[in-house]
């Protein structure tokens, strides 16, 4: 008799009235809302406007769901277009099924694209995005409990997962790897934040760093799955997969840290307005110079006892009157300064949009 053991959810569905709840999507979104939150912190901290990530995430998020899918349609496809199979349901994400593998190569591809409309660069934001996106891991990997799917071998540990019979399933009691992954992201996302804090990191390493140490842990974890997948050279091909972005990721952090070492000082440049308004300032400041330098000759000239130039500025002085030549030195300059400040005005308008 089990005196213990994790229990499996009844139903992976949870009706509101007429609207489905499904657990499996319900973890995703709870993943994704954390995950937005954490990187949006992140990235103000290094020097990011509010906002920006929200932005990125907006292609990211459906890139990603997108990779994800088709990975695992492609590498489970017996499961869609095998013998008796509906080719319909590699439609149903609700029912389970993303690779984490294709949910990150192309939720970077979004993230990029992003990324350009914002003009920023890639690397800060995956080292902002790294704990974030393994805190969405953690939170999604429940969405397997709920649908008691890829669960780990038979065992009589005291934390066994129970499952229940169904469709490709017997009742026993299993590992429950979505646990131990679920708690392995927690775990790589301190990880990378007190490496972060650490050492500062930069130019991408942190989500290197992110990346190789999820691959050791899904190396183990992959091993103690029984549901079916694809074997290459007696392993599972997810945990070839592992392997090799493992390697890829430590190749980048060592070299990355020989190139470009330290952290970038600016994620997140100033829009081109305000660029122009600081050409703005140098040319009222240029404004002030030429009116000055035309001041200038004409005092220098009263000065010298031009007796034209003094006869002027006495006269004026009796009527109380500028003359005409005096308003024409004096003010042409001023007007040459308003008339440079509107189109750099305007310049700074088409920067802002």
């Amino acid at each position: 008799m089990d005196l213990a053991y994790i229990p499996s959810p009844s139903t992976g569905v949870l009706h509101l009235g007429p609207l489905p709840l499904r657990g499996y999507a319900f973890s995703i979104l709870v993943g994704l809302f954390v995950a937005l939150w954490i990187v949006n912190r992140r990235w103000v901290a290094r020097g990011g406007k509010p906002g920006t990530t929200t932005d990125i995430a907006i292609w990211a998020v459906p890139f990603g769901l997108l990779g994800g899918r088709l990975y695992h349609v492609i590498t489970d496809y017996e499961l869609y277009f095998g013998e008796g199979r509906d080719w319909v349901n590699a439609f149903k994400v609700w029912e389970g099924g993303l690779g984490i593998w294709g949910a990150v190569a192309l939720g970077a591809v979004g993230a990029w694209i992003g990324c350009r409309r914002r003009g920023i660069a890639l690397p800060p934001y995956a080292d902002a995005l790294a704990p974030a996106l393994a805190v969405a891991q953690a939170f999604g990997r429940w969405g397997n409990w709920f649908n008691q799917e890829l669960y780990g071998k038979p065992t009589d540990l005291p934390w066994a997962l129970k499952i229940s019979a169904g469709p490709n399933r017997e009742e026993g009691l299993y590992h429950p790897t979505f646990l131990y992954e679920s708690l392995w992201c927690l775990g790589v996302a301190a990880l990378v934040v007190w490496a972060d804090r650490r050492f500062r990191l930069g130019h991408g390493r942190a989500f290197a760093l992110y990346v190789a140490a999820y691959c050791v842990g899904r190396s183990w974890i992959e091993y103690l799955r029984v549901d079916e997948a694809h074997h290459v050279l007696g392993l599972r091909l997810n945990v070839w997969t592992a392997i090799v972005v493992f390697t890829l990721a430590v190749v980048y952090f060592v070299l990355s840290a020989i190139k470009r070492p330290g952290r970038e000082e600016i994620v997140e440049p100033e829009l081109s307005g305000a660029d122009s308004g600081e050409g703005k300032s140098g040319t009222e400041a240029s404004g002030s110079d030429n009116s000055a330098s035309v001041v200038s000759p004409r005092e220098d000239s009263k000065d010298s006892g031009d007796p034209k130039v003094s006869g002027g500025s006495a006269k004026s002085g009796k009527s109380g009157k500028s003359g005409p030549a005096e308003s024409t030195e004096v003010t042409e300059p001023g007007a040459a300064a308003d008339s440079a400040k509107e189109p750099l005005s305007g310049a700074a308008g088409e920067g802002h949009s």
